[in-house]
């Protein structure tokens, strides 16, 4: 299995948890516990836990990539809230699961209305005095 190196075989009866059994980082047996006392149900399965936490993981692993990114892009070795939240509103998808979230610290995207940008001068018609007037 990966992960466990060249090391001694494991012993036949060794506690293992549910989250490397499935290879997962997120830890299954706090997410049932949270289904549990969280009473969405009368009775959770043994495989609803294990797949959340790989949603979830999947989730976190993608948002801090693009934080990453973005991290990078603006010369940084550290991801603050910013970069999550730049990574999270350039991404469609991932601002469509998050549009009723604020990200604390996190700022807003850079935006400016076209209607406030300068109008293009044309070259060529006329010297520099003779811009036509509109009323």
């Amino acid at each position: 299995m990966s992960g466990r190196g060249k090391g001694a075989p494991s012993k036949k009866g060794a506690k293992q948890t549910r989250s490397a059994r499935a290879g997962l980082q997120f830890p299954v047996g706090r997410i049932q516990r949270f289904l549990r006392k969280g009473h969405y149900a009368e009775r959770v399965g043994s495989g609803a836990p294990v797949y959340l936490a790989a949603v979830l993981e999947y989730l976190v692993a993608e948002i801090l990539e693009l934080a990453g990114n973005a991290a990078r892009d603006n010369k940084k070795s550290r991801i603050v809230p910013r970069h999550v939240q730049l990574a999270v509103r350039n991404d469609d998808e991932l601002n469509k699961l998050l549009s009723g979230v604020t990200i604390s610290q996190g700022g807003v995207l850079p935006n400016i209305q076209q209607a406030l940008l300068p109008k293009k001068s044309s070259k060529g018609k006329g010297g520099p005095g003779s811009q036509s007037q509109e009323y």
